[in-house]
């Protein structure tokens, strides 16, 4: 199961040259560096925000300022230098220099694939710079406007190379103020969609498209109606992910997706989708509701991305500090489907870093924390093998404390294990039936896999009751389960 760490390529880099005292570019990270990558249990590196970024970018979060406050919020010696502009404004799909180039990205691909790990990149289907090529080279790409527009919403609309062009924006939001909208009807902008992401397949293992639910045709049409012309017969997705397979068959195509269309992108060509319901439930609701989300098919949950921050989320150990983060890393980190880590997030940032700049604050490592994300990647690896099922925990009828258990079970023809977590804020008891055959007649042995803590129990009594367990708020077991004499079982 695909298991992602995203890197801010930027930041990533400007750490490294000053840790070096050096420029540290794509082509020159040193070994220890991608070795450290390299962790257990990740095998895709997603390098954000690789590509040119725009200028005329730069100079528009300059003057705008309430992206400034957010900037010195979150970076308090802020200077002009550190502002860098949006990765998600794109002047153009080629290597940053400042990065290394095109040369730099095919030496990082080299190192991690030496590594066993792909390379996952972004693509932004929605929008682009106001000073990319193609408003000048192939203006039929983008939804235009007239003077009159332009006039008459100023804040929706740009001036560009004698044209005006309507300014990027998804259905919920004000117009984005640094980009460009693309028109998803048009056939001009999808064949620039299959060229674009057929050379990005010469380059990376995968594709990661920024909210791609946006170029879905009854999302487009609802968002820009007649500006757009008439929803083409066949959909954006289905025609771009056909042709661009053609050239590169096991390109990895990652949707950030949103509104609960997942499984609708899923049949339009995806590999993978956010999990964005699971991430709001288990940071706002209660054991019921991740259970019943859960409860989903397995193939659909195979495809979904399941994480508990990245760079457009709060840092986890703001928003889910102490036991309870745990508990919801290690539910997040040994279900089925992909998983989402974001660097930082095992050494304990706080601060949500926007993406326009270059530089983030000096945090002090939280070690307790990253010892424990060293202890679960290997073990969520060695969980994850075999058949996934839901266990719903039982409890006595005067005690509903139960109701506060997620649990469910891997079984491997080599290996069983058991995972619980207490997802609230009380001692929790409860019987989890195991399902599995081959129990009675034999002792068990239990050993949860992050604390070393065995626990000896009859098959019977598992077999007939399941296992009785009482875990403390927000604790949780990772329990592998194996016969007490070898061999038996």
């Amino acid at each position: 199961m695909t298991v992602i760490l995203e890197i801010n390529t930027l930041v990533w880099l400007g750490e490294l040259s000053r840790r070096y005292g050096r420029s540290v570019t794509l082509g020159d990270v040193p070994d220890e560096v991608w070795d450290q990558v390299a962790r257990p249990g990740v095998d895709t590196v997603w390098l954000m925000g690789v590509w040119e970024r725009s200028p005329a970018g730069v100079r528009i979060a300059l003057g705008d300022e309430g992206l400034l406050a957010s900037f010195r919020a979150a970076l308090p010696d802020l200077t002009e230098a550190d502002i860098t502009g949006s990765p998600y404004c794109v002047r153009d799909y080629v290597v940053d220099a400042s990065l290394g180039g095109p040369e730099g990205l095919a030496e990082a691909r080299a190192r991690l694939a030496a590594r066993g790990l792909r390379l996952l990149v972004d693509f932004v289907p929605n929008h682009v710079a106001p000073d990319h090529p193609w408003l000048t080279e192939r203006p039929g790409c983008l939804i235009q406007g007239t003077a009159d527009d332009l006039a008459r919403a100023p804040g929706a609309h740009v001036e560009a190379g004698g044209r005006v062009y309507a300014r990027g924006r998804d259905p919920y939001f004000p117009p984005w103020p640094d980009v460009v909208q693309l028109n998803a009807f048009s056939d001009d902008l999808r064949a620039a969609t299959v060229d674009t992401l057929v050379s990005i397949g010469d380059q990376a293992d995968g594709v990661r498209c920024d909210m791609a639910m946006l170029l879905m045709n009854d999302v487009f049409a609802r968002t820009w109606q007649d500006r757009a012309g008439p929803p083409p017969a066949e959909d954006f997705w289905p025609y771009v992910v056909t042709r661009v397979r053609e050239h590169h068959p096991d390109l990895l195509f990652v949707a950030e997706a949103y509104w609960d269309l997942e499984a609708a992108l899923h049949r339009q060509g995806f590999d993978l989708c956010y999990d964005k319901r699971l991430y709001d439930r288990l940071l706002h609701e209660d054991a019921d509701a991740v259970r019943g989300h859960l409860r989903a098919g397995l193939t659909h949950q195979r495809g979904l991305v399941r994480f508990l921050e990245n760079h457009d989320e709060p840092r986890a150990a703001a928003a889910l500090p102490g036991e309870r983060g745990r508990a919801a890393t290690v539910a997040l980190a040994t279900l089925p489907g992909a998983t989402l880590w974001h660097e930082g997030q095992f050494e304990g940032r706080r601060v949500r870093l926007p993406v326009f700049l270059s530089r983030g604050p000096q945090e002090p490592v939280d070690e307790a924390l990253r010892a424990f994300h060293d202890r679960l990647l290997p073990v969520a690896a060695a969980v994850r093998r075999g058949e996934w099922r839901q266990a719903d925990p039982r409890g006595r009828p005067d005690d509903d404390t139960h109701r506060d258990l997620l649990a469910w079970t891997w079984t491997h023809p080599d290996a069983r294990h058991l995972v619980v977590v207490n997802h609230g804020d009380r001692t929790a008891r409860a019987w989890v039936p195991l399902g599995w055959d081959g129990l009675r007649g034999r002792r068990h042995r239990l050993t949860d896999l992050l604390t070393g803590r065995t626990y000896d129990r009859e098959g019977d009594e598992l077999a007939d009751q399941g296992l009785f367990v009482a875990l403390e708020a927000w604790h949780c077991h990772v329990l592998s389960v194996s016969a007490a004499d070898p061999g038996t079982w």
